[in-house]
């Protein structure tokens, strides 16, 4: 059973896992971990039900499981779920979503 199936995001707020970084660049040159980037790509896992606005009606959240994302550099709130890793951010956070 995969983690994300047991933790399911409150509100406006989407379960993301990170894209891997790039260990050799283009060139087929190692990339030290230490030089990697950030990376700023991840996979939306789950996502919460909305906010509710004033009125009192939910604002369902703009991206879906499974969209790719971009995040901003900074934010996010780190959890592990069965020994790997995931992010915690509002679906205002999220830069925006990849489209095919």
């Amino acid at each position: 059973m995969q983690a994300f199936r047991k933790f399911l995001p409150m509100f406006d707020r989407v379960l993301v896992e990170r894209l891997a970084a790039e260990t050799v660049s283009r060139g087929g040159i190692m990339i030290p971990e230490k030089a990697q980037g950030k990376v700023q790509q991840a996979t939306v896992v789950a996502v919460g039900p909305g906010f509710t606005n004033k009125d009192g009606k939910v604002t369902p959240v703009c991206v879906g499981v499974g969209d790719k994302v971009l995040l901003p550099e900074y934010g996010g709130t780190k959890i592990v779920l069965e020994e790997k890793d995931y992010f915690l951010f509002r679906d205002g956070d999220i830069l925006g979503k990849y489209v095919e």
